[in-house]
């Protein structure tokens, strides 16, 4: 789930459908004349410890920390008392409804709003009838509780007019609330393929209809030879209350329509490799397979814009196969942040997963937490993975610092085109238990490549490996440095985002070193690291425009993938006078190789000022904050 957590909370709504009547005041006008008249106000009430608001070029400013942008001339604030203050709007003209814009709300503290939500498990009416009230947890019993309806629980509903004041009245009030006050785009409910994980209630009122019937999992014996998993063990103990193939699209379509008319956006579908062992009796696990995946997506297409589906535990080739619609797929085991072993076979293991999966669908990558001992690991790994970024962290507990190199200030993401994949190299190689080599993944971006290198070594092994290599140092694997060499060609189609004018050499940009290098794309470089260390390279394939300008644009160098900012270039003008124009996005420093220092440089055809160190030729370009796109002229003169 994400989450969003805020330490300013004006309360307010944007467009207002009421006006209040205030008296009368006087105006002043140029030629020294007073008029009276009526001014139409609509304010709301800022709850806060302390207030000093102001508004001024724009913005409205609240103890110094900006919470409106984009601030019409006619908002006023006026301190009330030290704990409140009034926001409003004037107007002219006399209406029983006046809608006012009041501007842009931030309601994110650390500049890294969150656009996409999954409400997780735990929204939907199930009954468990193996772990009762007031008796102590038994592990595993919460995977036999069966779903009783397809709608919300008390949690997410008002049960009593007592209790009118708190709370959401339903799902649907619960989810408009956090779109409106988080300025969230999208809002996903999770749900397993079967419903929930024990499936549906087999006599309940609400999932009668769809004729559910008490089986019994098998798993086969390659899966449990490989890795046992409480889950489907447990699934296999208390049984599934399988829903009645000839009524599976009836069951979906009834949820997900449910669904739509609670203002949700999609879905996240989980437990699907549960068919694999359901198929004796329903003509196999091929047949049954498909026949619930056409289900799901017909009822998808029907229900939800854009695609709206991740799919989760479909890792078996039943599921990869049968799903002809579906676009997204978590490629990895679940993010576990208390288990430190984990956390290198997390990133080693999705990234192999990728190059099957990459060809078939997105990878997702899980979520992960962005304040904890591995965040760098992870946020890096994200980076440089093409996949969608989610965390979930507990409100309050966040590393913006981690977050603000993944995450621009407007919620949008530097995404890589494509899914990240282990470098050829790295194929026939183990990079958690061989104690030697370094895991390396790759992507492109719209005019540059970038690599991750990531050291997996030593902090963890592989499931059903009962041997530990001589080689791996395990004792002090804080301690274990580990080197790899990396080259531009480590970069697949790299020549495809080049063009014709590259002249065959690279700038590389270091994330974490803040270096720019050259170097001939046949050549490599030394990369050292430490267990759970990593670092990102921007390699950008240096063009020739004239006899004097070689450039390669490098992009918002404080982003993990300052790639991704890049969107196009052009080269216009002569051998004595021309320049480059760059489109892209975000604010923040741009870098950029360059052979000739500029003779100036324009942001959205305002001159501002540069940096240029002619040791290494890195152009430094500052694009305002608040620029959410941007256009960078680079003006050269012989």
């Amino acid at each position: 789930m994400t989450m969003i957590s805020t330490s300013l909370r004006p309360s307010l709504q944007l467009n207002a459908p009421f006006s209040l009547f205030l008296p009368p005041n006087h105006i002043g006008f140029p030629n020294g004349s007073l008029r009276f008249r009526k001014i139409w106000k609509h304010s709301m009430c800022l709850s806060l410890k302390t207030v000093n608001p102001v508004v001024g070029d724009g913005v409205l400013r609240i103890n110094g920390k900006e919470a409106l942008t984009g601030v019409p001339e006619n908002v006023i604030v006026t301190p009330s008392v030290d704990t409140s203050a009034f926001l409003g709007a004037v107007s002219d003209e006399k209406s029983c409804r006046h809608v006012f814009k009041l501007g842009v709300l931030h309601l994110s503290e650390g500049g890294t709003p969150a656009r996409f939500l999954i409400i997780d498990d735990g929204w939907q009416d199930t009954a468990n009838e193996f772990q009762k009230e007031g008796e102590p947890c038994v592990e595993g019993s919460q995977f036999g509780a069966r779903l009783l309806s397809i709608k919300e629980n008390n949690k997410f509903r008002r049960t009593s007019k007592g209790d009118a004041d708190e709370g959401p009245s339903d799902l649907k009030d619960f989810v408009t609330s956090i779109k409106r006050t988080f300025g969230l785009k999208y809002v996903y409910m999770w749900h397993a393929l079967m419903g929930y994980w024990g499936g549906l209630h087999p006599n309940a009122p609400g999932t009668k209809k769809y004729n559910p019937k008490l089986v019994y999992p098998v798993q086969s014996l390659g899966i449990q030879t490989n890795i046992r998993d409480i889950s489907m063990d447990s699934m296999e103990k208390y049984g599934v209350g399988m829903i009645d193939p000839a009524k599976i699209f009836e069951f979906y379509d009834d949820l997900h329509r449910y669904l739509d008319s609670q203002n949700v956006d999609g879905v996240k579908v989980d437990v699907q490799s549960l068919m694999e062992t359901l198929g004796m009796g329903f003509g196999g696990r091929v047949s049954l397979t498909r026949q619930f995946h056409e289900a799901l997506e017909n009822s998808i297409s029907r229900n939800f814009r854009d695609n709206s589906i991740i799919c989760c535990m479909a890792h078996n080739t039943d599921s990869v196969y049968s799903s002809k619609v579906s676009a997204v797929t978590r490629a990895s085991d679940d993010y576990y942040p208390k288990n430190k072993m984990s956390q290198t076979l997390h990133i080693a293991a999705v990234a192999f997963n990728s190059i099957f999966l990459g060809e078939v669908m997105v990878p997702d990558w899980d979520m992960f937490y962005s304040l904890h001992d591995s965040a760098e690991f992870h946020a890096a790994a994200r980076a440089v993975g093409g996949c969608g970024v989610y965390v979930s962290d507990k409100p309050g507990h966040h590393d913006f610092e981690v977050l603000k190199k993944l995450v621009l200030p407007d919620g949008s993401l530097l995404r890589a085109k494509y899914p990240g994949r282990p470098t050829r190299d790295c194929l026939f190689n183990d990079p958690v238990m061989d104690g030697k080599s370094l895991l390396k993944i790759w992507n492109l971006n719209t005019l540059t490549g970038v690599i991750g290198v990531f050291n997996c070594q030593g902090a963890g092994t592989w499931p059903c490996t009962t041997t530990v290599p001589k080689n791996q140092n395990n004792a002090h694997p804080e301690e274990s440095c580990l080197t790899e060499r990396v080259s531009p060609v480590d970069i697949e189609f790299l020549d495809k985002v080049a063009g014709k004018n590259w002249t065959g050499a690279c700038a590389i940009f270091s994330f974490n070193g803040g270096s720019l290098s050259t170097l001939p794309k046949n050549r490599s470089f030394n990369v050292s690291l430490k267990v759970l260390e990593c670092e990102i390279f921007t390699v950008s394939p240096i063009r020739s425009y004239n006899q004097t300008v070689q450039f390669a644009p490098i992009g918002l160098t404080e982003m993990y993938n300052s790639g991704g900012a890049v969107e196009s270039m052009d080269f216009t003008g002569n051998s004595s006078n021309c320049q480059l124009n760059i489109k892209g996005k975000g604010p923040g420093p741009f870098g950029a190789y360059s052979s000739t220092k500029p003779a100036f440089c324009t942001v959205n055809s305002k001159e501002v000022e540069f940096e240029f160190d002619n040791r290494d030729c890195f152009l430094t370009v500052i694009v305002p904050q608040k620029t959410n796109f941007w256009e960078i002229a680079i003006h050269f003169k012989s």
